[in-house]
């Protein structure tokens, strides 16, 4: 059996003993991105149409440097003797691993028909959804949206824990969309433990990033005022300290991620040998 505590504890004894190498990858390609993309997001309501497509083609660029930076993490995590050739495996398995995102971002797109579907049936004008009004909907449609909605947030849940080492299946097996197989198979009898991290991880991270961008936030919008368009320095210095929490988990969860696929990897092979 996997225990959860001692991948924990090997997660910790990385995370100390990597660190050099660790905070260029942390600092340059994800707390930066993570908080530039935060200011240009601000700026995107107010912005012209044009404007805002641009911003948000900058968004979506820098998350997929911070994607990036969480191979490079993982490939490290795997394998703590590759050092700054992290970052080249990272190179070498991202176009794999951006695949396997849109995989299941189509995915995704493809669960929210249903809702869709609902509301149609329930005769709700759909095209007003697109603006900042919110339509009517009537009780019993609401009642089985919402009750979509939870059906799918246990199965999400389940699912997660099924493909929680998908990411480090891509850089350590080097596989494509094969490592939806693979990380199925490792994870088969760990599921109910992986559930129970990540909604442990999802509450701390949350509760840890809302106070610290909640408390700094409300005094900087005190001391600064709330500016101008959208942006002020109260605002920036703001989604600096959050994007420094975020980045911490961020680092902390790929870390924890890619440690859990070598116990569940070593795992399989001893039931394998047995």
């Amino acid at each position: 059996m996997v225990s959860m505590g001692s991948v924990w504890d090997r997660t910790a004894e990385f995370l100390s003993d990597n660190l050099g190498t660790l905070l260029p990858i942390a600092l340059l390609a994800i707390f930066v991105p993570t908080t530039i993309s935060s200011n240009l997001s601000g700026l995107q309501p107010t912005a012209t149409p044009g404007t805002a497509m641009l911003l948000g083609l900058g968004v979506f660029v820098l998350a997929l440097v911070s994607f990036w930076g969480q191979l490079a993490v993982t490939a490290l995590a795997i394998d703590p003797a590759l050092g700054r050739q992290a970052s080249q495996v990272a190179t070498r398995r991202f176009p794999a691993a951006l695949l396997l995102m849109i995989v299941m971002v189509v995915v995704g797109v493809v669960l929210m028909i249903p809702v869709g579907i609902l509301l149609a049936v329930g005769g709700v004008d759909l095209t007003r959804l697109q603006g900042s009004a919110m339509p009517d909907i009537p009780p019993s449609v609401a009642l089985w949206v919402l009750l979509y909605f939870l059906v799918l947030l246990v199965v999400g849940f389940w699912v997660m824990a099924r493909l929680a080492v998908v990411i480090p299946s891509i850089v350590g097996d080097r596989l494509a969309i094969g490592a939806i197989a693979r990380s199925w198979r490792l994870t088969r009898g760990a599921a109910l433990k992986i559930v129970g991290v990540l909604i442990l991880y999802m509450v701390v991270s949350i509760v840890a990033n809302l106070a610290a961008t909640t408390a700094f936030g409300a005094i900087m919008y005190l001391v600064a005022g709330n500016g101008e368009d959208g942006i002020s320095l109260a605002s920036v210095l703001t989604t600096i300290v959050g994007g420094a929490v975020s980045t911490g988990f961020t680092v902390l969860g790929t870390a924890f991620l890619a440690k859990l696929y070598i116990a569940l990897l070593a795992r399989h092979e001893a039931a394998a040998t047995a």
